[in-house]
């Protein structure tokens, strides 16, 4: 795995011990596609980093000096990777006031791609809830113990993912994508104005799918739903076979989506 670190807009051996982001979750990240050496989706990813970094009052890297150390990295990565950009207030002392925190810490790492999924997937409904918060809701922010419980409530090789819902009992997202149902012809995705993450995949459906829209959602609706799909910026449309009981067959219109997705994905 390839990483390089930077404090402010120097390179530094590592990240530092009393680095915030270490230290309370105090910073952003984002998890990009690459594909034939290029990030196909970097304008949309940058533009989340740049609103995160304003709600956060994070210091951005200028986008110009960002883009020349992203070029550098990916000059030596594989055709096809994930690379993961970590943005971090820095390191401060102790206690929670993000006053006197140094220079911002950037972390950019490369991985490979994870194993494709060839079957439709098979989700669960998580216990654990997420909490509301609008300060944070949208921002792909650094604290995501919530998932992390929410993934660890099964150890099931054949469940590919869980559902969350929020705390007044809407449906939230997957512990790791954005969610999409089909109800009366339209494509509905939960609002991402109390919690959950604003993802890019669901911002390229949103833009692009004429009856695609936000919605309050019930677990009930999705149960009820002609067709369910999962989407991330890594994996691109993945349709859902199964949650619990309820069963889906393949989707038409669906395979055409997934279809184009993927071309933009993996257009590089």
């Amino acid at each position: 795995m390839a990483v390089r670190v930077y404090r402010g807009l120097s390179p530094v051996p590592a990240v530092d011990a009393g680095d915030r982001g270490l230290a309370y979750g105090d910073g952003l990240f984002e998890t990009m596609r690459v594909a034939r050496g290029r990030l196909p989706w970097w304008p949309a990813h940058h533009a989340r980093l740049a609103r995160g970094a304003a709600a956060l009052g994070l210091v951005a890297p200028p986008r110009d000096w960002l883009e020349a150390g992203l070029a550098a990295l990916l000059a030596g990565a594989p055709s096809d990777a994930v690379l993961k950009l970590v943005l971090t207030r820095g390191a401060g002392g102790r206690g929670y006031a993000p006053q006197g925190a140094g220079e911002p810490t950037l972390v950019l790492s490369l991985h490979p791609l994870p194993a494709a999924i060839a079957a439709p997937l098979v989700l669960r409904w998580c216990t654990l809830r997420l909490a509301l918060q609008p300060a944070l809701a949208g921002h792909k922010h650094l604290n995501r113990l919530e998932q992390v419980l929410a993934r660890a409530e099964w150890d099931d090789p054949d469940v590919h993912e869980g559902l969350l819902l929020d705390a007044r009992g809407r449906v939230a997202c997957a512990t790791a994508a954005n969610v999409f149902a089909r109800i009366d012809g339209r494509w509905l995705t939960p609002r991402v104005d109390e919690c959950g993450v604003a993802g890019v995949a669901r911002a390229w459906l949103l833009d692009r799918v004429p009856d695609a829209a936000e919605a309050a959602l019930s677990p009930a609706d999705v149960e009820s739903a002609e067709a369910l799909f999962l989407c991330n910026a890594v994996r691109g449309i993945l349709p859902v076979g199964r949650l619990g009981e309820r069963r889906w067959p393949p989707h038409e219109g669906l395979r055409a989506l997934a279809a184009a997705m993927g071309r933009e994905l993996a257009a590089g």
